[in-house]
């Protein structure tokens, strides 16, 4: 009888939401009972008592999307203790100002710790938008947090602890079937051997991994959907703790990253129209399932059919059965003889140690001068946005396990082989011909290479002309001796990867711009202008004439530039900060942006301007002052770019009139958004819109953030 009063009570609860009372807050002298239910104040979740459709005598506190028609629970408080007589079973704040799960019976099921706050009256939890669940004292200090304490999923903003210096992280924990909260196999946390590399685990074996950290702030990956972004991951250092973390657009849907019971780690997105979870991104796949291909075996993925292979100096173990391993062909001989060959696109094998502060060379001669030393893989993370020691020399003195070849991974792996026989036998007939034959080749290589040489640099004499020719139509030249630097297209093609996607930094109405690697040491910043863009022609123009006579540290710096054919292209000095909106709009950025640093950001556009206005041979009037067009470089000193809308004053000349406004409006003067009149004073004012922005944080045409005020200019 008491069997079924317990599953006719648990069906109540689970089947009659729309009966139960709702709030946000828990105190202490308002408990949650199985008929009540809180929700966040935008009512994107909700926590309550639940039970899985297969599990109706067990009852589990959880937290679930409000408005997804399909329970979809994101974390659980007592998934390997339910309650199984539900009657009066509350979840309440206790006088100690801890949470505390109990039967009826009075038992304590589940419970959080806190040896901060004992005793102290008024404590309260709330469940937030985000999904956290926060228990906080009266002051609205946070005690205790869900978020510090995931079950099997990470929600936007949640910070997913990677490692604690003092203690170890609390990682991710599947369920044990889709109706089965409790502890599964299947878990999600960092190496305790490296404390450098993320992996699935079952049990205690490694299932597959992740990525490879390396202990510093990085941040910058982008997933995209349809060509929108809708997701920003980044790892965080803070010296004591290293963590993962993402958010989302604002227009985004729902999105999680979860770990299912069968061990697959997805980031998934909630389909309105279906309603239901679409997959982004899965892992693991067949290739991805740890040492798959064996011992020394690599799993090539750019082929359309994923397969396992040997490198080049080795064989397989079983000729019928690549998967089962590789073995070398020859024996290592430790000296001179041996050497390391480059595999290029690898994922990093496991078992690997990391050696501190090295460069390249110094990675190398590590792995060189230890016999026992495998495999060696150097990777310099400064092209990213990092702060720490952004090098990361990793070493193998064991053999190479659970490799990986894919587009997607940009290190190189270099593997310690031996010295082929054929390299060493010595017989004079088969040295005699080819070197004979190289000195033939040599020669002739010689005559061709003075042929193509000439006819380069006569071809690269025409090109400059062509430019100077270009260039001196414009009305802004002023002279005709235009000083810059003239830069081939085919090296340009080649410090861009030929202009490959991976390299786009972004994209404007004059064209596209990429980062580039110039003769494989100097990073830069290529703009290509939109072909057959009139403004482009013309932006183009002003950019080369303009930039190549100004020189002032809070300029950006044009590099060179490229005329070929149809295309037109400028290099600038490459800014590894972006621009400036980039952190002073955006809420989980700007706290970058503390007040020593915005008065810099201040003081030295001023200085630009200035020296534009005043200090310069020429009067130069901007046109297009805005916070887009502010660079940062890597002490986040500005620097003022985009010259295209640019004007030459000359003499004592104090105004113009133009009948084309450009520029972007909330930044322009009214005299020029209505008359089309400029002057040094409309970019006085087009500064003083910027640094209202950067006091205030407030974009200038952002109405909802200003109660009673059209914009920031009224309200300030």
């Amino acid at each position: 009888m008491a069997t079924v009063y317990i599953s006719i009570f648990i069906i109540l609860v689970s089947f009659s939401s729309v009966c139960q009372s709702s709030y946000d807050q828990l105190t202490q002298s308002k408990p949650l009972f199985p008929t009540d239910m809180l929700v966040s104040e935008g009512e994107d979740f909700a926590l309550g008592f639940f039970s899985p459709a297969d599990s109706r005598k067990k009852l589990y506190v959880g937290i679930w999307y409000h408005h997804i028609p399909e329970r979809t629970v994101v974390w659980v408080a007592n998934r390997d203790t339910p309650i199984t007589t539900p009657s009066s079973a509350k979840l309440a704040i206790t006088n100690n100002s801890e949470l505390v799960l109990s039967d009826s019976q009075g038992r304590s099921i589940w419970k959080t710790t806190n040896n901060t706050t004992r005793g102290l009256a008024g404590a309260f939890a709330v469940i937030l938008d985000t999904g956290n669940f926060v228990l906080r004292s009266p002051n609205g200090t946070d005690i205790w947090q869900s978020f510090d304490h995931p079950t099997d999923t990470i929600l936007p903003t949640m910070r997913f602890i990677l490692s604690y210096k003092a203690q170890p992280a609390a990682g991710l924990f599947a369920w044990k079937d889709p109706h089965d909260p409790s502890t599964g196999e299947f878990s999600c946390s960092m190496d305790p051997t490296s404390n450098l590399q993320l992996i699935i685990w079952k049990g205690t074996l490694p299932y597959c991994r992740l990525l490879v950290v390396n202990e510093i702030s990085v941040s910058g990956d982008t997933y995209q959907s349809n060509g929108t972004s809708v997701l920003y991951e980044t790892i965080i250092s803070t010296g004591d703790e290293l963590y993962y973390m993402y958010t989302d657009s604002p227009d985004s849907p729902y999105m999680r990253f979860s770990l299912d019971y069968t061990g697959k780690m997805s980031l998934l997105s909630w389909n309105s129209t279906t309603s239901s979870w679409a997959a982004i991104a899965e892992l693991p796949t067949d290739c991805d399932l740890y040492a798959s291909c064996g011992p020394f075996g690599y799993c090539d993925r750019t082929v359309v059919v994923p397969i396992c292979r040997c490198p080049d100096g080795f064989e397989p173990l079983d000729s019928r059965n690549v998967s089962r391993g590789c073995r070398r062909k020859k024996a290592l001989i430790c000296g001179k003889e041996d050497y390391f060959m480059a595999m290029p696109n690898m994922k990093a094998p496991d078992k690997f140690f990391r050696v501190r502060n090295r460069s390249f060379d110094q990675c190398a001669d590590e792995c060189t001068r230890n016999c026992s030393c495998m495999a060696y893989a150097y990777a310099n993370l400064h092209n990213a946005d990092t702060t720490g020691d952004a090098s990361r020399c990793l070493v193998w003195t064991e053999d190479l396990i659970d490799m990986k070849k894919a587009g997607l991974f940009v290190e190189n792996l270099y593997i310690r082989l031996a010295q082929s026989p054929v390299q060493k036998r010595s017989n004079l007939p088969k040295i005699l011909f080819p070197v004979i034959a190289c000195l033939i080749l040599l020669a002739f290589g010689a005559l061709v290479w003075k042929c193509k040489s000439r006819d380069k640099k006569q071809k690269e004499i025409v090109q400059k002309r062509i430019m100077l020719e270009y260039l001196s139509s414009t009305d802004e030249a002023g002279e005709k001796n235009i000083e810059f630097p003239f830069i081939r297209f085919e090296d340009i093609a080649t410090a861009t990867d030929n202009f490959s996607d991976c390299n786009m930094l972004g994209q404007g109405g004059f064209g596209k711009v990429y980062k580039g690697m110039l003769g494989g040491i100097k990073e830069v910043a290529v703009k290509r202008l939109s072909k057959g863009s009139g403004q482009g022609t013309e932006e183009f123009r002003n950019e080369v004439v303009l930039i190549a006579k100004l020189q002032h540290k809070n300029l950006v710096k044009l590099i060179g530039c490229c005329i070929h054919e149809d295309e037109k292209l400028l290099v600038y000095e490459f800014m590894p900060n972006k621009s400036l909106d980039y952190f002073l709009f955006d809420s989980s950025r700007k706290s970058v942006l503390q007040w020593p640093t915005r008065f810099k950001i201040i003081q030295g556009v001023a200085r630009g301007i200035l020296y534009l206005h005043q200090d310069s041979r020429l009067t130069i009037i901007h046109r297009d002052l805005k916070a887009s067009n502010i660079l940062l470089d890597k002490e986040m000193s500005p620097k003022i770019s985009d010259f295209g809308m640019a004007r030459i004053f000359c003499g004592d000349r104090l105004q113009a009139n133009t009948n084309r406004v450009v520029g972007t409006y909330g930044y322009m003067s009214p005299e020029y958004a209505m008359q089309g009149v400029f002057s040094v004073k409309s970019d006085t004012y087009s500064f003083g819109v910027l640094m209202l922005e950067i006091v205030s944080g407030l974009k200038i045409s952002s109405p909802h953030h200003i109660i009673n005020f059209p914009n920031l200019i009224a309200y300030a």
